[in-house]
């Protein structure tokens, strides 16, 4: 069985993200991380290929920052990586990610199983996902916080989701596209030795030429960003003994006509 999982480098959650005099994302020095979701993807790429004698392929699409998080995940225990990155695919929207990643999954070829993380933190959407499935034509699992079975010979998976009723166990045709919450699993740490051979990879470049794919048509592009205007914030501390505070917070709301 062969596993591809989709990840890409991020700012670390805790770095102050700005927009700059050009209207453009900053973060300063800040480091950039694995995006954080991936992590349980990644993770679930290792357990799945070595549960079925397989390997799994690590792929980021843009440019070389995203190298980082194909090192982090060769050192984790991943076989292979690769990273798509073309200038055509500056400022793409999601369809076009979907279209690359589709085209770099059929690259890779024989590909079983895709995992996403459950959204890309930096981006906040998970739309990709399910667009890069339905350009391949896979199944479709979302919201998977367990992987019960897989059946490489009857090419099935059943899986629970987690959804807002409860826990839902769904099973689908392989090839499949998923993406995990971070209750499926606990990512492991990378050990020394896998950090020392991840930073000799040498990990290759894939080009729209690479994977033989033309980008579809932008309807809707951000030219820029700007910063949220500053919040002028007041409060008012009200004393008392709790009837008291209840009282004088419902004769103010009555003064202010919120009420």
């Amino acid at each position: 069985m062969h596993v591809v999982v989709f990840t890409r480098s991020t700012p670390d959650t805790a770095a102050k993200v700005e927009v700059d005099g050009a209207g453009k994302v900053t973060w300063g020095d800040a480091a950039l991380v694995v995006n954080p979701w991936d992590e349980y993807a990644l993770e679930e790429g290792i357990v799945q290929a070595k549960a079925a004698g397989g390997k799994a392929t690590v792929v980021a699409i843009g440019p070389d920052m995203h190298n980082e998080a194909l090192k982090h995940s060769l050192a984790m225990g991943l076989d292979e990586a690769a990273r798509v990155w073309d200038a055509a695919l500056e400022g793409a929207d999601s369809l076009a990610y979907a279209t690359v990643a589709a085209a770099a999954v059929k690259k890779v070829g024989s590909v079983d199983l895709v995992l996403f993380g459950r959204e890309s933190i930096d981006v906040g959407t998970d739309q990709h996902a399910y667009q890069t499935a339905r350009k391949l034509g896979y199944s479709l699992l979302s919201n998977v916080s367990k992987i019960l079975a897989i059946d490489p010979a009857a090419k099935t998976i059943k899986v629970e989701r987690t959804v807002e009723e409860g826990k839902q166990v769904v099973t689908a045709k392989l090839p499949a596209v998923l993406t995990v919450l971070k209750d499926i699993n606990e990512p492991r740490y990378p050990s020394f030795i896998g950090i020392r051979k991840a930073s000799k990879a040498v990990i290759p470049e894939w080009s729209l030429g690479d994977l033989g794919v033309a980008l579809p048509a932008v309807n809707a592009k951000v030219t820029k960003y700007k910063n949220l205007p500053p919040r002028d914030t007041r409060f008012e501390l009200i004393e008392g003994t709790p009837e008291e505070q209840a009282q004088k917070l419902i004769d103010r709301l009555l003064e202010e006509k919120v009420l």
